[in-house]
């Protein structure tokens, strides 16, 4: 446990921060007035200058750009595909399976009795 000498005063506290926040505007305001010359310190991402991007970078960003959409538009063909059901003739490829099914169609369906 801390004794109450130990703990700093609230007000001493209270007036040093308002005689640290003038100079902390000061120093701001420093920041903000830069010569076009004078070099750049560390700044938040939002407040730096866009550098441009070369030919080969903007290219290379596009390529990539187009393969991914490319590739999302043939996984939305693949997904309206196999929702589609199927006809009955493509299941069936070749005519040799066709008549096979014709005739276990008419085996099935027939009241004739198999021994």
């Amino acid at each position: 446990m801390s004794t109450p000498e130990d703990q700093p005063n609230p007000d001493e506290a209270l007036a040093h921060a308002r005689a640290a926040r003038e100079q902390m505007a000061a120093a701001l305001d420093e920041d903000q007035e830069l010569e076009a010359d004078e070099p750049v310190g560390w700044q938040p991402i939002w407040k730096r200058p866009r550098k441009p991007k070369s030919k080969a970078a903007k290219k290379a960003e596009l390529r990539k750009q187009r393969k991914h959409l490319q590739e999302a538009a043939k996984r939305r063909l693949a997904a309206r595909n196999a929702r589609r059901p199927r006809s009955r003739q493509n299941r069936i490829g070749n005519a040799a399976a066709r008549r096979d099914a014709r005739a276990l169609s008419r085996v099935r369906h027939s009241n004739a009795w198999l021994w």
